[in-house]
């Protein structure tokens, strides 16, 4: 429900909003969101996530991804669920800044 929430309003195609992909294959794993302009993962991390091995593998991507120039931000499934709206304007806001910086390098 959380990827919901947030993926409802990440979808908005406007001119001026960095595009997302949902579900996006990268190498061997899949993205809950994706941004390429700015090489931007977002993970929504639920409580499975904080249990088990499951921090350690979630580390081995994060590494892998990075190793392939992909920032990977991970916010609790929590977070989305109390402010979907403040969420998503953060995440815009943080791939509008990361898309700008991709272009001058």
């Amino acid at each position: 429900m959380p990827e919901k929430l947030l993926w409802v309003r990440l979808r908005r195609r406007e001119p001026d909003l960095p595009t997302f992909r949902r579900q996006h294959p990268v190498g061997p794993y899949v993205l809950d969101f994706y941004c390429s302009d700015a090489r931007l993962c977002i993970e929504v991390d639920g409580a499975m996530h904080y249990v088990g091995d499951r921090p350690e593998r979630d580390a081995r991507r994060d590494a892998w991804l990075r190793d392939q120039g992909i920032e990977v931000v991970r916010i609790p499934a929590s977070s989305v669920l109390e402010d979907p709206e403040n969420v998503t304007d953060w995440v815009r806001n943080l791939a509008c800044e990361r898309k700008g910086a991709n272009r001058q390098v």
